[in-house]
C-alpha cells in the first residue's frame, strides 16, 4: 500500500520553499496586522506539498524524514517566522493523527492537504459517555487553528480506580469554538488562538491514552513498521520545530547583510558600517552561533532518522538530549539574532524592517515550554546525573 515513488525529495522540497519566499515576505506584515496567515500563503504552502510531508504514503503523503523537516523548516524561516512556525506545528499533530486506528486515519486523511492543529496541554476534562467521551475545556496557543480541519486535543479523564489520566483525541474543528485572542509580541501571524470544547462528544475510536502514546504504544497497524512512526512523540516534535530556529537566525543574518552596504555608524567617522572592526566581530560571532545551532538541529534529525530506520529503542539519555539540543539551538539562534539586531541601529525598529520582526519571533519561539533552554538543560543534566526525569514529556 505504500507508494513513495512520486514523493519529492529533500532538495526538491527546499527548492519549492525557496520559490515561496517572495510570497511569504509579501504577506508578512499583513499576517502581523491580521494575526493569522494570509490565505495565499496557506495555498502556496499547500501547492508546494508542505502539508503532505508527514502524511502516510498510502494517502498520497510524502513520509518525509526528519532531516527534510529541518531543512524545509529552515528554508521557511528565511521567508517568515510565523509561516515557518505554523507549518512546523502542523507537521506534529498530522504525525500524531497517524497514531490512531487506521480507519480513523481514513477519515482524517480523506481531505486533500489536510491540516491538523493541536497541543500537548491537558487543559480540558473528558467524561465517560456511551461509545466515547464528552469533552469540555479550552486550549491556548493553537497555531494555525484558522486554517485547520482537525485538532488533536488533550484532556484529563477519570480512571476506574478514581484517578485521572490524560487522553489524546481527534476532534473536527467544526465541533470547536475559536476565541480570537491572539494579541502578542511575536509570531503574530501564526494565529495561535484559543479553542473551546463545550460538550463535544468524541467516539472511543478517536481517543488514545496519552501515557501509551508517550511510551510509543500506538494504535495504528499499517504505520507500525514505517520509519516515520518509529519514534517518540517528543523526538518528532523537536525535529519538526528546530529547523525554523536555524531559519530565523539565517534570516536575521541575511537582513543585516542586505542593509549593510547603505549603512554608516552614526556619530562616528565610519562612513560604512562594513568597514568597522566591531561589525566584523559581531557578524563573525553571529555566523558561528548559527553554525552551532545548525549542528544541534541536524543531530536531532540524524537521531530520529537513524532510530526510525533500524527500529532500535531510544535510550533515556537520547530522549533528554533532543530536548537539550532544541534548547541549545534556540539559545544560540537568539544570541545570533540579538547580536545582529543590536548592530542594526535605530532605523531597524521600523515595522517595515524585517530584522525587528525576526527578533520578536525567535524570542517568542524560545518561550515555548518545550523549547525554553533552561528547562531543557536541567532535564538533560538530571538524566546525565542518573536521576529520573521530572516530566513525562520526554
Amino acid at each position: 500500500m505504500r507508494n513513495l515513488t512520486h514523493a519529492p525529495g529533500r532538495d526538491e522540497l527546499v527548492r519549492r520553499v525557496s520559490e515561496l519566499e517572495p510570497v511569504l515576505r509579501k504577506h508578512a506584515l499583513w499576517a502581523e496586522e491580521n494575526r493569522r496567515l494570509h490565505d495565499e500563503v496557506i495555498e502556496a504552502m499547500a501547492d508546494a506539498g508542505l502539508f503532505k510531508m508527514r502524511v502516510p504514503a498510502r494517502y498520497g503523503g510524502f513520509e518525509s524524514d526528519a532531516r527534510t523537516l529541518v531543512d524545509v523548516g529552515a528554508a521557511l524561516g528565511l521567508g517568515d517566522g510565523s509561516a515557518a512556525w505554523t507549518a512546523s506545528v502542523f507537521w506534529i499533530p498530522t504525525w500524531m493523527a497517524g497514531l490512531f486506528p487506521d480507519h480513523v486515519q481514513d477519515e482524517v486523511f480523506a481531505t486533500p492537504d489536510v491540516r491538523v492543529c493541536g497541543t500537548l496541554s491537558p487543559s480540558a476534562a473528558a467524561a465517560p459517555a456511551d461509545g466515547g467521551v464528552v469533552v469540555n475545556g479550552r486550549w491556548g496557543f493553537i497555531s494555525g487553528a484558522w486554517h485547520s480541519q482537525w485538532q488533536t486535543v488533550i484532556a484529563m479523564s477519570a480512571t476506574p480506580d478514581g484517578g485521572q489520566e490524560p487522553i489524546m483525541a481527534l476532534v473536527p474543528m467544526t465541533d470547536l469554538e475559536i476565541v480570537d485572542d491572539w494579541h502578542v509580541s511575536g509570531l503574530q501571524g501564526s494565529g495561535s488562538v484559543t479553542t473551546v470544547a463545550k460538550g463535544v462528544f468524541v467516539p472511543r475510536e478517536r481517543v488514545l491514552s496519552l501515557g501509551a502514546v508517550l511510551q510509543e504504544r500506538y494504535a495504528s497497524v499499517l504505520n507500525a513498521g514505517t520509519p516515520m512512526f518509529r519514534a517518540p512523540l517528543l523526538g518528532v516534535a523537536n525535529a519538526s520545530t528546530i529547523g525554523l530556529i536555524v531559519g530565523l537566525a539565517r534570516a536575521a543574518r541575511n537582513a543585516f547583510l542586505d542593509r549593510l552596504p547603505e549603512r554608516k555608524i552614526t556619530y562616528t567617522m565610519y562612513a560604512s558600517q562594513g568597514e568597522a572592526p566591531v561589525t566584523h566581530l559581531q557578524l563573525a560571532e553571529a555566523t558561528l552561533k548559527i553554525d552551532q545551532a545548525e549542528f544541534h538541529a541536524h543531530r536531532v534529525a540524524g537521531l530520529v532518522d537513524a532510530k526510525g530506520s533500524t527500529g532500535e529503542p531510544w535510550t533515556l539519555e537520547e530522549r533528554a538530549r533532543t530536548r537539550a539540543d532544541i534548547g541549545a539551538a534556540c539559545r544560540l539562534g537568539q544570541e545570533a539574532v540579538d547580536l545582529l539586531s543590536g548592530a542594526s541601529g535605530g532605523s531597524s525598529i521600523y515595522r517595515t524592517v524585517p530584522i525587528q520582526r525576526i527578533a520578536r519571533d525567535i524570542r517568542a519561539v524560545g518561550l515555548h515550554a518545550l523549547i525554553y533552554p533552561s528547562t531543557n538543560f536541567e532535564l538533560y543534566g538530571r538524566v546525565l546525573c542518573g536521576l529520573e526525569p521530572n516530566t513525562f514529556y520526554i
